[in-house]
């Protein structure tokens, strides 16, 4: 028999959502051509990868040494983690060494890694919402529970919410900046005010929670916007990430776990998700692209055409007669679904198919009433998608 908990997973009427849409944007695509489906469902990015990460890819593949494709230690190859190790201690602003790197399967398996690391059976993971939907599982993955936390209502923490939802049960908190959904990145005043409250609470009880900072789109920031280093704020902290955004590399699945040096339970978390890249069956991150990524980490990368489509498709909002959350960073709009839709946003992108567009309903990401535009794609989906929208809007 299939498992009970599984089956109810497949069955939720949210389970998979943003996929869901994703393929039958393909069949929609087939059946009246790509020029007349507007499909903003997956946060797929279009940009083409640097040259330089070209570059090393057609190096690298010359590469025919012996056991040029033998496995690893488990945490990666030295170099590539001396690597990210440069890297973090750049964006940390504190010397991070290679030994608190441990490679990963893409941000998804980093984030198991940590959680499996961090949690027993019933303990518990906040989450400010709206969140990556995948959070739900991931930390069900590993017999915890995942505390929805509300923000404000500009999206940024309620740390007066994130107190009342500690307890002693707490393992966690996992802060996306800039975030996915809605493109709100957290200011250095909201993470001290989470750290004074994450340590008062392991002053009082004894556990001091670990901020997990989820940050594939760490680089893709607008105007003159910034992502608060976490690391030199409070010492339980973990970073994970991928080069899925911002080098456009989301299918070959290549992250890594950084554990602030601060942290006076480093080295146990670190060798805990070494085990757990082995025992939940990643083993250890792609070979081939741990030598890509330790050679092009650092390419340079263009994300004004990001910025540009989304002033358009804020643009598009403002015709439809549609409210949004303005993005800081990210490539992602949130939007309000209209009043006389009673706040029913799975009803309403069930609606907006009927006229070729494909959106994610906030509900899958904890945000019941909005629901998601993934504007990587085409200037022509997003210009052309103009008249649908406001005809969508009418239409009730």
């Amino acid at each position: 028999m299939i498992s009970k908990k599984i089956k109810s997973i497949i069955e939720s009427p949210s389970n998979g959502v943003i996929r869901k849409m994703f393929e039958e944007g393909i069949l929609l695509k087939k059946k009246f051509g790509p020029e007349n489906v507007y499909d903003f469902s997956l946060g797929n990015p279009d940009l083409d990868p640097p040259s330089e990460v070209i570059e090393a890819i057609k190096q690298i593949s010359q590469d025919n040494a012996h056991m040029a494709h033998g496995y690893m230690p488990n945490a990666g190859y030295p170099e590539t983690r001396k690597a990210m190790a440069e890297k973090t201690s750049l964006e940390q602003g504190i010397q991070v060494p290679f030994e608190n790197i441990v490679m990963s399967v893409g941000a998804a398996a980093a984030l198991n890694c940590v959680i499996k690391s961090l949690v027993d059976s019933g303990d518990e993971v906040l989450a400010p919402c709206p969140y990556f939907a995948e959070y739900n599982h991931y930390v069900r993955n590993h017999n915890a529970e995942i505390i929805p936390v509300k923000t404000n209502d500009d999206f940024s923490l309620n740390i007066d919410n994130i107190k009342a939802s500690l307890s002693n049960k707490t393992a966690a908190i996992i802060i996306n900046s800039p975030n996915n959904p809605t493109g709100r990145i957290y200011s250095e005043e909201e993470i001290k005010a989470l750290a004074k409250v994450l340590t008062e609470h392991g002053e009082k009880t004894g556990r001091y929670p670990y901020i997990i900072c989820d940050e594939p789109y760490r680089a893709i920031v607008y105007g003159n916007a910034k992502v608060t280093s976490v690391f030199p704020l409070y010492k339980n902290s973990v970073v994970v990430t991928s080069f899925a955004k911002n080098l456009s590399l989301p299918g070959e699945r290549i992250g890594y776990i950084a554990v602030n040096p601060s942290c006076e339970e480093a080295s146990l978390l670190i060798s805990a998700c070494v085990l757990c890249t082995r025992v939940l069956g990643f083993v250890n991150a792609p070979a081939f692209f741990q030598k890509v990524i330790a050679k092009s980490w650092n390419a340079k990368c263009d994300y004004s055409l990001y910025e540009k489509r989304c002033k358009e498709i804020m643009s598009v909002m403002d015709y439809a007669g549609l409210r949004y959350a303005k993005p800081e960073g990210a490539f992602y709009l949130f939007v309000k679904v209209p009043d006389n839709w009673n706040g029913d946003d799975m009803a309403f992108c069930d609606h907006l198919k009927k006229f070729n567009i494909l959106c994610a309903p906030g509900s899958g990401f904890s945000g019941k009433g909005w629901f998601r535009i993934s504007y990587c794609v085409s200037e022509e989906t997003i210009l052309n998608s103009k008249e649908a929208f406001k005809k969508a809007v009418e239409s009730k």
